[in-house]
């Protein structure tokens, strides 16, 4: 996602509007420009980061990141790990059931969890395999662990063609 033309655009609004305070104003929208690029950047970085927050509660056990490529951000969209085992294999039987979440509630909170040394860093790991933050990886395993189609669904054979992927999943 391209910043710069919104950056771009509030730096004409403030030139707009300081060209009613005449010269003296316009100088000093002229000198405040350049500064306020970084942290007009910064502040839409933050709010894109809070709706892909709020986003992610309504996806979980999905998500959604706001990553930086150079000076602009960009979304990844990471859906929920059972759903990306299902596209693989056969076309399940039933739709797949999202986890039960109030959609009026969009609020979140926070929570300490003290983990051993040893399972912080196995959590870590698995969150860098996925290329998803540690807090996004923790809140789509608990949403997978509470969803009601983990428990009420029977095993999947999986197979493959191949002969590489064998098993049962649940």
């Amino acid at each position: 996602m391209e910043l710069t033309r919104y950056v771009d655009e509030l730096q004409h609004q403030l030139a707009t509007a300081a060209a009613a305070g005449g010269d003296e104003a316009r100088e000093l929208a002229g000198r405040l420009t350049a500064p306020l690029d970084a942290a007009v950047r910064l502040v839409l970085l933050e709010a894109l980061s809070t709706a892909a927050d709020e986003i992610t509660a309504e996806l979980a056990p999905g998500a959604v990141d706001v990553r930086l490529r150079g000076r602009d951000p960009e979304f990844v969209v990471t859906p929920a790990p059972s759903a990306r085992f299902e596209e693989a294999a056969a076309p399940p039987a039933e739709p797949a059931r999202a986890a039960v979440f109030d959609a009026d509630d969009v609020s979140t909170s926070r929570t300490t969890l003290r983990l051993p040394d040893q399972l912080k860093a196995q959590v870590e790991e698995a969150a860098a395999r996925e290329g998803t933050s540690v807090n996004t990886w923790l809140v789509r395993a608990v949403a997978a662990a509470l969803a009601p189609a983990a428990t009420s669904r029977p095993p999947v054979r999986a197979t493959s063609t191949s002969g590489r992927v064998t098993g049962w999943v649940r």
